[in-house]
């Protein structure tokens, strides 16, 4: 098992935090006496349970019946005859309401400079900039791009595109000319909304560049807008369009296109191991359903809540925020460049301004500020939730956000699932007690389960693929005109089942661990490991900021360790460092999982929202090609391990691949 697993329950609601909570209301709602009772009736009651969900969101004609299987349980349809606009859920909802003229968005600039939008000025800027694209002769089902920084505009973008009944499609703002061409091309994108430039540590990247480039070997695309921010010089062709006068003399309450609940509203495509990415494909009515299931019952965020959340408007974190937030009639923190800059304890600095209360974290994230500044001296006491996702968690990470971020005083809600899933498989609560790096369990009506390779149930203490056996009101719909390649990346290798591509084991307690992709998991000496366990080790000698611990061929074992590191700064690389690393590792869990070598580099490649990508680095360490990289926000990391393997001498030989 899991030496995660091996753990005390650190932290128990509060008898407050309970009461006040969401799902206590939900549950009185619907006559449910405790949690353990609402899990099981939403399991065992699927009809019921993701109508319960749906009465949350708002419908401009009922549907007729929640699900329909009739085609397979791999292509469900839901809301069967409903009809609604995602931003009927996001926006026009709170028309009348206190929340109406609370903040929505507020945007922090990396020089300082703070810009409000409440709901009501929010959603006349949508409404201008969707009347201007309506003007351009966007239809609805038609895809538009949103390849543009954090800024308040980009909300407003992805939030027009869909009212009017077209599909948006987030772009990472730090995508090249190939990538941003590669999804144009894939989606038959109409229009890209962009900016002249983009500001990230000091600096201005021109954006507007970059789309012209994708957009002039894209057929497809008849329009390129563009928003003036920075001043950074730009040219404008013939199908340029100039943001603001767009949206000049354009209605500010124009009305929601009325579309099919299932229609697509949000084209957000994900990183494959190789070949093009995967275009997860999300509805008018399951995205707004399943935010309000994850965001609003899991995570326990309120109208009152203001929230951080570092990441990029191309991944999910980004939409999550502009349709999930707004959903929950939050205010959200929208902050463009880095975290850690111009100071080096930026987000805290931002939290303490804004007293925010909801603070979203990724583990990689947090060991930054944990061998960095920390905190610094800012007051973050106003912070009552933290929520963590992107990958699994190192204990000595974990402890210091419950002990530095939340003083033992609040629940860190693990959260874990994906693009693909339109949300998590498994969350904490605010119901919930919390074990140290743990889930709760999974989210209620999920169908989760931790399986064998033929589907069957392993059972506590024992790892094994994480799965879904029923569907999910979030789960993308296909794959973005590719179902044959969605149902052999997710549905064909495990009979039944949706394979999430993640190790997990739960404990005799009820607790779930995810130990990290499957595809990076190691198989030494018969027994799977994920990675996470062997860098908890690295990380636990004081000596190591972050690690990848990666699997390569071995003639006996058939597979054996190698860890790539980032050493804390006061340590000096060298063999006596890499020697008790290594013992580090034998003592933890045994000789043969010492490490056959441990290469020191500065960076390890990340994705904007800080996901190390472990599957890289074992590419780059056995000279494999190494698929989709757009995804990098420091793509130079690739190229360093690759020199410090050449200059160790342990690069394996294509021959000896696995």
């Amino acid at each position: 098992m899991n030496e995660l697993s091996h753990q005390s329950i650190v932290w128990e609601p509060s008898e407050e935090l309970i009461s006040q909570s969401n799902l206590v209301a939900f549950m009185k709602k619907h006559d449910i006496s405790d949690y353990n009772s609402l899990f099981k009736r939403a399991e065992e009651e699927p009809e019921w349970w993701w109508n319960a969900i749906a009465d949350r969101i708002r419908f401009i004609k009922p549907y007729e019946k929640i699900l329909d299987t009739s085609r397979g349980i791999e292509f469900p349809e839901w809301f069967v005859g409903g009809t609604t606009n995602i931003v009927e859920n996001s926006l026009s909802c709170h028309r009348g309401t206190e929340v109406w003229t609370s903040p929505a968005v507020l945007g922090e600039s990396e020089g300082g400079e703070t810009r409000i939008w409440t709901y009501e000025e929010l959603s006349a800027e949508v409404s201008r900039l969707a009347a201007g694209l309506q003007s351009l002769g966007v239809q609805p089902g038609e895809v538009v791009a949103v390849y543009m920084p954090n800024v308040n505009e980009a909300v407003a973008a992805l939030l027009a595109v869909p009212k009017i009944g077209a599909v948006v499609m987030p772009l990472f703002s730090g995508f090249g000319v190939d990538a941003v061409l590669a999804r144009l091309t894939a989606s038959e994108a109409v229009a890209i909304l962009t900016v002249d430039g983009a500001t990230r540590r000091g600096q201005t990247a021109p954006m507007k560049e970059v789309a012209d480039a994708a957009a002039a070997r894209a057929p497809s695309v008849r329009n390129v807008v563009c928003l003036r921010r920075t001043g950074h010089p730009v040219t404008m062709g013939e199908t340029d369009v100039d943001w603001e006068g767009l949206c000049e003399g354009q209605p500010t309450d124009m009305p929601n296109a009325e579309m099919p609940a299932e229609a697509p509203a949000l084209l957000v495509y994900t990183s494959g191991t190789s070949g093009q990415p995967k275009g997860t494909v999300h509805t008018h009515g399951g995205f707004p359903a399943k935010l309000s299931l994850d965001l609003g019952l899991m995570m326990d965020m309120k109208s009152s809540d203001r929230i951080v959340w570092f990441s990029d408007m191309g991944w999910l974190v980004g939409p999550l925020l502009a349709f999930g937030a707004t959903l929950m009639g939050a205010s959200f923190v929208i902050a463009d460049g880095a975290p850690d800059y111009p100071d080096n304890t930026r987000m805290w600095r931002l939290i303490e301004k804004h007293r925010v209360t909801f603070l979203g974290v990724s583990p990689t994230l947090i060991r930054g500020f944990m061998h960095g500044a920390g905190v610094g001296d800012h007051d973050i006491s106003s912070i009552r939730i933290v929520a963590s996702t992107g990958e699994a968690w190192t204990s000595d990470a974990w402890w210091w956000t419950f002990e530095n971020v939340l003083k033992r005083d609040g629940p860190i809600i693990n959260y874990t699932g994906g693009t693909e899933i339109g949300g998590g498989i498994l969350a904490g609560s605010v119901l919930r007690p919390m074990k140290a790096c743990a889930f709760s369990g999974p989210v209620p009506g999920m169908g989760a389960d931790i399986v064998d390779m033929d589907g069957k149930p392993v059972g506590p203490g024992n790892v094994g693929e994480l799965v879904l056996r029923v569907p999910s009101i979030g789960l993308s719909r296909g794959l973005w005109k590719d179902n044959e390649r969605y149902l052999s990346s997710y549905w064909r290798d495990i009979p039944g089942c949706w394979r999430q591509g993640d190790w997990a084991v739960r404990d005799e307690d009820g607790f779930w661990f995810v130990l990290g992709r499957s595809d990076d998991t190691l198989k030494i000496a018969g027994k799977r490991t994920g990675p996470s366990e062997i860098e908890a080790l690295l990380t636990a000698t004081g000596k190591v900021r972050e690690a990848a611990a990666i699997g390569i061929p071995d003639e006996i074992k058939g597979e054996s360790v190698a860890c790539v590191v980032v050493l804390d700064k006061n340590i000096a690389a060298g063999v006596d460092v890499e020697k008790e690393l290594s013992d580090a590792v034998i003592a933890g869990l045994g000789y043969p999982y010492k490490p056959k070598f441990i290469l020191t580099v500065a960076d390890l490649p990340k994705t904007r929202n800080m996901k190390v990508m472990r599957r890289l680095v074992r590419a780059v360490c056995l000279g494999k090609p190494l698929g989709d990289t757009s995804s990098l926000v420091n793509p130079e990391a690739l190229d360093a391990i690759s020199a410090a393997v050449v200059q160790s001498g342990h690069m394996v030989s294509a021959g000896d691949n696995l």
